[in-house]
C-alpha cells in the first residue's frame, strides 16, 4: 500500500513521539504515528514503580548531560513542568511530590498514557501499531518509509524511537542508525542511570549485604567530577540505588568512585568521644549510624580488623584514619549492569546538527529527532520525561501542514 495523505510520519509512540504527534495534529498537521510494539507506552507504564515519575518541578538545564549543555535550554523554557501539570490536571489526573521535586501519579502510570492518547485523538492522529519500519530513504523532498504494511511517502519524518535502554521492551539503536544514514554525527552511546558492578572476587565480602541501604554522598573522581547525596543500595553484584544511578551517568570506565558513608557527620569526633565515654566496641558505635550488618561487614573487610578490638585499645590515630576512610571510601567499579538494567541511554545524536528550537536536522530538511535519541540525558527523578515532553512540544510546534 502506498499513500501520500500525511504531512508527517512519527516513528515511535513513546513519551516524546506521542507529544510531538499530539501538538502537531492539534495545529492541523496530518500525522501518522507508528510503532513496532503492540502495547502503547510500555516504558511509561513501568516507570516510577508503575506510578510514572512524569516530571520534576526543579528542572533546569543544569540537570542534563550533553556535549552541548546549552542545547536543551530553548525547549525546556518553551514547555515547563507546570505546563505538563496543567495538561494532566485538565484530565483529572491526581499527583503527588515524593522526593526532591519528583512528581508521581497518585494512581497509575496508565493515567499518563491515557492523557497522551486523548491528546493524539484531539489532533486526529492516525495510528499503525504494530508496524515495523524496514528502511528509510529520501528522494527530492520526500522521505520513503518502507514498512511491513507498505510504503509511506511524506515530506517530514520524526524519529522518536528513544535509546537502547531496556531492550526487553523493544529498545534498539534504530534512531542512531537512521541518523548516521543521513550524515548526522552520533555521540558514543552507553548505559546511564544504571547499577555499577564489581569483579566477583573484589565484591564477594560485600555480596552478603544485598538489600542494605543508607544515605551517602557519592562522587566521581575522574574527568567528570560530580557529587550526589542520595540513597545507596548494596546488591549481590555491586551497588545500586539513586546515588549510584545518578553517578553512573558521569562515571567513565577505569575511574574510581568515592563514597562518604557518614555524610554530615564529624565521625572522628564521634569515635573519640565514644572511646572516652567507655563504649566497648566500634561496631556498636557505627551501628548507631548504619545498619548493623553493614557495620560488622565493613569493619571486617575494610576496617583493618579494628572491629575485633576493644574501643579503649584502639589508638586515636587509628580512629582518625578509620574516620577518614569512612568519609572517603574509594572503590573501582568493573563496569555497569548494561542496557538491560539502565533507565536511559547517555549520548545519542549530536545536537550540533540539530536546531534547538525545532528539533529539525540542520542539513536534512524535514527530518526531526526528539527525546532520548538525542545527546541530552537527564538526572534520575523525572527529568528525562520532562525532556521528552519539551522536545516533543518543540518539534510538534515546528511541523508544517501541507502548503504551509
Amino acid at each position: 500500500m502506498t499513500t501520500r495523505s500525511y504531512d508527517v510520519v512519527v516513528i515511535g509512540a513513546g513519551a516524546a513521539g506521542m507529544m510531538a504527534a499530539a501538538v502537531a495534529g492539534q495545529r492541523g498537521v496530518r500525522v501518522l504515528l507508528i510503532d513496532h510494539a503492540r502495547r502503547l507506552g510500555e516504558k511509561i507504564r513501568i516507570s516510577g514503580g508503575g506510578r510514572c515519575n512524569f516530571t520534576n518541578i526543579g528542572t533546569t538545564p543544569a540537570c542534563f548531560i550533553s556535549r552541548n549543555p546549552h542545547f536543551c535550554r530553548s525547549a525546556l523554557a518553551g514547555y515547563s513542568p507546570r505546563d505538563f501539570l496543567d495538561l494532566i490536571e485538565s484530565y483529572g489526573v491526581r499527583w503527588h511530590e515524593k522526593h526532591r521535586g519528583q512528581l508521581f501519579c497518585d494512581e497509575s502510570s496508565a493515567e499518563i498514557i491515557r492523557v497522551l492518547r486523548a491528546e493524539c485523538d484531539r489532533g486526529r492522529v492516525h495510528w499503525r501499531m504494530p508496524c515495523r519500519v524496514e528502511s528509510i530513504a529520501r528522494s527530492g523532498d520526500q522521505f520513503h518509509v518502507l514498512t511491513d504494511q507498505g510504503t509511506l511517502r511524506v515530506p517530514q519524518l520524526v524519529l522518536a524511537t528513544g535509546g537502547m535502554a531496556i531492550p526487553q521492551l523493544g529498545a534498539t539503536d534504530f534512531a542512531l542508525r537512521i541518523a548516521r544514514q543521513f550524515g548526522l554525527r552520533v555521540v558514543e552511546p552507553r548505559p546511564a542511570l544504571v547499577p555499577l558492578t564489581f569483579d566477583a572476587g573484589q565484591w564477594k565480602p560485600f555480596s552478603a549485604l544485598s538489600g542494605v541501604a543508607l544515605e551517602v554522598d557519592m562522587e566521581t573522581t575522574g574527568s567528570s567530577p560530580m557529587l550526589f547525596q542520595e540513597d545507596l543500595l548494596f546488591t549481590h553484584r555491586g551497588l545500586s540505588g539513586p546515588a549510584v544511578l545518578q553517578i553512573s551517568s558521569y562515571w567513565n570506565p577505569g575511574e574510581p568512585i568515592r563514597i562518604d558513608l557518614c555524610p554530615g557527620q564529624d565521625l572522628e569526633q564521634r569515635l573519640l568521644e565514644a572511646k572516652r565515654s567507655g563504649r566497648r566496641h566500634l561496631a556498636t558505635v557505627l551501628s548507631g549510624l548504619w545498619p548493623r550488618r553493614l557495620a560488622e561487614q565493613w569493619l571486617a573487610n575494610v576496617g583493618q580488623d579494628l572491629g575485633a578490638q576493644r574501643l579503649a585499645d584502639i589508638p586515636d590515630r587509628s580512629l582518625r584514619a578509620l574516620a577518614d576512610t569512612i568519609h572517603a571510601w574509594t572503590l573501582h567499579p568493573a563496569g555497569t549492569a548494561g542496557y538491560r538494567k539502565a533507565e536511559v541511554m547517555r549520548g545519542g545524536v549530536d545536537t550540533d546538527g540539530i536546531n534547538q528550537r525545532s528539533m529539525e536536522a540542520r542539513n536534512v530538511p524535514g527530518l526531526y529527532i526528539v527525546g532520548e535519541a538525542l545527546d541530552v540525558t537527564g538526572w534520575l527523578g523525572g527529568y528525562n520525561f520532562q525532556w521528552a515532553w519539551a522536545s516533543g512540544v518543540a518539534c510538534g510546534r515546528a511541523l508544517r501542514a501541507h502548503g504551509q
